[in-house]
C-alpha cells in the first residue's frame, strides 16, 4: 500500500505540518507582547519618545504575526473533528475542556482588546492603553498555558477512568495540573521568550549595523541581550527539569530521544551518544561518538545510575528512533548557541558595556545576533517534533493509541487536503514575508 496510501500516517502528517506552522507565530506573539508592554510603560514612566516609537514600531509587527497565528491555527481545531474523531470521543472531556479553555479566557482576552492595542493609541488615555497591551499580553501566556495543559495530560494523563469506552476526567483540577504541566507549560513559556529575545536582538542588530536610528534600536538590542541572559539558563535548566520527568514517567521516549538501546549493567554507566545513526532493524547505533557514563550523570545524576534501553520494547510499541533522536539533537545545539551568544554578549557587557559607539565597533556580535535569529525557531520545532514522535504510538501514554485515534477517511482525501493544506499555507508564508520585509524597509516612525 505503500505510505501515500496509509490515512493514519497521513492523517498524522497533516497534523503534524499544520502544528509545526501554527506554532511558529504564538512562540513570538506570546513574548513580543510582553516586550511591546516593557516598552510602553517605559514610555508612561520617563516619557522618553524613544520607547513610544519602539512599542508602536514593533506593534506592527506583532499585529502582523499575531493575524497568521490565528489563521493557521483554526484549522488544528477542526481536525480533532475531521481527521481524529475517535480520539475526540475518547478523550474530549479534557481535550475539549481545555481548548475552550484557551478559546473562552486567553483568545477572547486578547481578541477583546487587541483592536484598542492597534488602534487605541491617540483614542483612548494612556493608562488604559497600556492596560489593553498588558491584557494582550496575558491572554498570549494564558493560550500558551492551555494548549501545554491539554498536551502534558496526553503525555502523564491524571484524574481519570474509564467509563463506556470513554477516558472520563474524574478530578479536572488534577488533569489540568498533572506531573508533566508544570514543567511542560514553563519550558514552552521560556523557549517563546528566548525566541523573542533573538528575534529583537537580531532585528536590532540590522537597523544598527546599517545605521538605521541606531540610537533608538540600541535600546532593544540591549533589553534582548538583559533577558537572553537570564532566560537562556534558565530555559536550560527547565530542559533538565523535563528530561528527568520523561525518563520517570516515559522511559521509552527518553531512551529513543538518546538512541539508548541496552540497559546498563549495576555498576556501570549509560554512555551519552553524542552523534550516531540508530538502525532500528538491527537494534543499534552505528559510528557513534559516546561520553562515557555520560547519560547515567544527566538522567540520574550519578555516573552509575540505570537508564533503560530499547532493546526489549515491542516493535508496535517502538517510537522512531531515529527522527526523534536528531530532532532531539538539534534541539540540544540551538540551546547550546544561544547559550553561547549570552554568553558571549554578556562579556561584552562587562568588557565595555553596550553603549552605542561600542556596540557599532563590535560587528562581529551584531552579525553573530542576526544568524542566531532562526535558533529559537529550531529549538521549538525540533523540541515539539520529540516530544510527539517520542510518545509514539500513543495519542494518550499508554492508555490510547494513535492507529485508534484517526478517523477511517479515504487516504487521497487526507492526502488531497494535505496538499492544499500545504499550498494555502506556503502562499500565507510568503505573504508574510513580503509584509515583513516592507515593515522593515519602513522602519519605525519618526
Amino acid at each position: 500500500m505503500g505510505i501515500l496510501g496509509d490515512h493514519i500516517f497521513l492523517s498524522r502528517l497533516q497534523f503534524g505540518f499544520m502544528a509545526l506552522f501554527h506554532i511558529l507565530w504564538p512562540v513570538l506573539s506570546i513574548g513580543l507582547s510582553l516586550f511591546i508592554f516593557t516598552m510602553e510603560a517605559l514610555y508612561l514612566k520617563l516619557g522618553d519618545s524613544r520607547y513610544y516609537r519602539q512599542a508602536r514600531f514593533w506593534t506592527r509587527i506583532f499585529l502582523l504575526n499575531f493575524g497568521i497565528g490565528v489563521a493557521s491555527g483554526i484549522p488544528l481545531e477542526f481536525a480533532f473533528g475531521t481527521n481524529w474523531a475517535p480520539f475526540s470521543r475518547v478523550a474530549g472531556d479534557l481535550i475539549g475542556s481545555t481548548l475552550g479553555f484557551e478559546a473562552a479566557m486567553a483568545f477572547m482576552l486578547e481578541a477583546g482588546f487587541i483592536g484598542i492595542m492597534a488602534f487605541g493609541w491617540e483614542r483612548t488615555r494612556p493608562g488604559t492603553h497600556l492596560f489593553a497591551t498588558g491584557m494582550v499580553g496575558l491572554g498570549a501566556s494564558l493560550s500558551s498555558f492551555w494548549i501545554m495543559a491539554a498536551n502534558a495530560w496526553m503525555q502523564a494523563p491524571a484524574g481519570w477512568r474509564w467509563l463506556d469506552g470513554r477516558l472520563v476526567i474524574d478530578s479536572f483540577s488534577r488533569a489540568v495540573f498533572n506531573p508533566d504541566t508544570a514543567a511542560a507549560a514553563l519550558h514552552m513559556w521560556f523557549a517563546a521568550m528566548m525566541t523573542t529575545c533573538l528575534v529583537v536582538g537580531g532585528v536590532s542588530a540590522w537597523y544598527i549595523l546599517r545605521a538605521r536610528a541606531p540610537a533608538l534600536f540600541n535600546l532593544s538590542f540591549r533589553w534582548a541581550v538583559g533577558v537572553l541572559i537570564v532566560v537562556a539558563p534558565v530555559q536550560i535548566f527547565l530542559g533538565d527539569v523535563s528530561g528527568r520527568g520523561v525518563a520517570e514517567r516515559q522511559w521509552v521516549k527518553l531512551a529513543a530521544m538518546e538512541a539508548h538501546w541496552r540497559t546498563n549493567l549495576p555498576g556501570a554507566g549509560a554512555p551519552f551518544v553524542v552523534l550516531a545513526w540508530p538502525d532500528m532493524a538491527a537494534r543499534m547505533n552505528r559510528l557513534a561518538l559516546e561520553v562515557p557514563d555520560g547519560l547515567s550523570l544527566l538522567v540520574t545524576h550519578s555516573l552509575t545510575g540505570e537508564v533503560r534501553g530499547l532493546e526489549g520494547v515491542a516493535s508496535q510499541d517502538m517510537p522512531p528512533v531515529r527522527l526523534t533522536f536528531f530532532a532531539f539533537r538539534l534541539m540540544i545545539l540551538s540551546g547550546v548557541l544561544t547559550l553561547f551568544l549570552s554568553l558571549w554578549s554578556a562579556l561584552c557587557w562587562l568588557r565595555g558595556g553596550l553603549g552605542l559607539e561600542r556596540l557599532m565597533a563590535r560587528r562581529g556580535l551584531l552579525r553573530a545576533w542576526i544568524c542566531a535569529m532562526p535558533l529559537g525557531y529550531i529549538g521549538v520545532e525540533t523540541g515539539w517534533i520529540t516530544r510527539e514522535t517520542g510518545r509514539q504510538p500513543w495519542l494518550v501514554q499508554d492508555l490510547f493509541r494513535t492507529a485508534d485515534g484517526a478517523s477511517r477517511l479515504p487516504a487521497e482525501t487526507v492526502l488531497s487536503s494535505l496538499v492544499l493544506y500545504g499550498l494555502v499555507y506556503g502562499i500565507i508564508l510568503a505573504a508574510f514575508a513580503v509584509f515583513m520585509v516592507r515593515l522593515l524597509r519602513a522602519g519605525p516612525q519618526k
